[in-house]
């Protein structure tokens, strides 16, 4: 792939000079959903599709965008003296952001850039192609410039930028995990603390498929800000009369004990479910560390059902894809993955049953929904990296 973007740049910005093309990958979330910024445990694993980007230093300060996924809008144009989200910035308004957060924390750029991206994550599919395109500008940041910012910072940037230029208010999560994939690991983070422990899937005698819907999400225009403003009432509530700083710090004997302060029933459910759900994630990586697969897969059920019901992040085609799942014999555990309103599920499936699932799903998702879903038998992969 890297070859295939490496010509069409130097088609589009010529062959001079040191062309350089790095790489970040996209991340599944096996369990712990919407946990993030309510102070609680998240277990996602990077991939090895990802965003793939070419770059060069120019001699003056502007800035070339091209994207191979959407070619339509051709070559965007832009300035370092201009760090601002434009409306018909489409996808550049991403490592735009990452740029002006750099600049904003005393790195300067000495010089503008062309940039060539191609990325093999499908677009609106939850697989955070949008940290991808972050993480994979600010490695290549640091790389060009050689400013001293470790993984960890890069995805603290990243998420800097998509709260603070892009106006999409996410956890640190999928920066997290494209920033700090290891291969045949998924991390196991306190996102309250950023302590992480790298835990080995080993998934014997099974797979991790990746179900795509086909209905696109999108986390800025979506509830999801919505969601974050509920959680931080419900909070606000359960803080007059029990001392935490975030809903992660609960127990969910606690939560039961406490939730009658929260005065509105909907923030309440949100509530609950950001508490259940950390103490699922938390219990999910105990099993898996026991080999424990039929545990694991029942409490990522329990996560769909309630993302479902009490967090209301899920759809009608997603719903459709998980519960039906569940019916498949081989099935471990299926469930809504990433920030939902669309996207993906993801399932723990065994090898044998692999081929069955996919033919099942595929029947009935047509006949309910009229399309066919798109599946990935994913594996795990490392974080970002300098291909050329």
């Amino acid at each position: 792939m890297e070859q295939k973007l490496l010509e069409k740049f130097k088609e589009l910005f010529g062959d001079e000079g040191a062309i350089s093309v790095y790489f970040a990958p996209g991340r599944v979330n096996l369990i712990g959903e919407h946990t993030d910024y309510n102070g609680g445990h998240v277990f996602p694993c990077a991939l090895t599709i990802g965003t793939f980007m070419a770059v060069r230093k120019r001699a003056d300060r502007k800035l070339n965008f091209y994207s191979m996924n959407f070619e339509q809008l051709g070559v965007i144009e832009d300035s370092l003296d201009n760090l601002v989200p434009k409306e018909n910035g489409e996808w550049t308004n991403y490592p735009k952001g990452v740029i002006w957060a750099f600049e904003g924390r005393g790195m300067k750029l000495d010089a503008g850039l062309d940039i060539a991206l191609y990325g093999n994550i499908p677009n609106g599919s939850g697989l955070s192609s949008s940290a991808s395109l972050e993480v994979v500008t600010g490695y290549m940041l640091k790389d060009q410039f050689g400013f001293d910012v470790t993984n960890q910072d890069i995805a603290l940037i990243g998420q800097y930028s998509e709260n603070n230029f892009n106006g999409c208010n996410c956890g640190i999560m999928d920066q997290f995990a494209s920033a700090m994939g290891k291969q045949d690991n998924a991390i196991f983070l306190d996102c309250n603390t950023l302590e992480y422990d790298y835990a080995p899937i080993v998934l014997e005698g099974a797979k991790i498929v990746v179900t795509n819907s086909l209905v696109k999400h999108s986390l800025v225009t979506s509830a999801y800000n919505d969601r974050r403003n509920e959680s931080a009432q419900a909070l606000a509530d359960l803080q007059t009369v029990v001392g935490i700083n975030t809903l992660g710090d609960l127990t969910e004997e606690e939560f039961d004990r406490f939730a009658s302060a929260i005065k509105d029933e909907t923030n309440r459910r949100r509530a609950k479910h950001a508490v259940y759900e950390n103490q699922r994630t938390i219990k999910a990586v105990q099993a898996l560390k026991e080999n424990d697969l039929e545990t694991f897969g029942k409490l990522m059920n329990a996560s769909h059902v309630s993302l479902r019901d009490d967090y209301e992040t899920s759809c009608e085609e997603c719903d459709i894809l998980a519960e039906e799942a569940w019916k498949i014999p081989g099935v471990i555990g299926s469930r809504i993955t990433g920030g939902g309103f669309g996207g993906c599920t993801v399932s723990i499936v065994k090898d044998e049953a692999v081929e069955e699932f996919q033919k099942k799903l595929s029947a009935v998702y047509q006949e309910k929904v009229g399309k066919t879903p798109e599946f990935y038998v994913v594996s795990i992969g490392n974080g970002p990296s300098k291909l050329i």
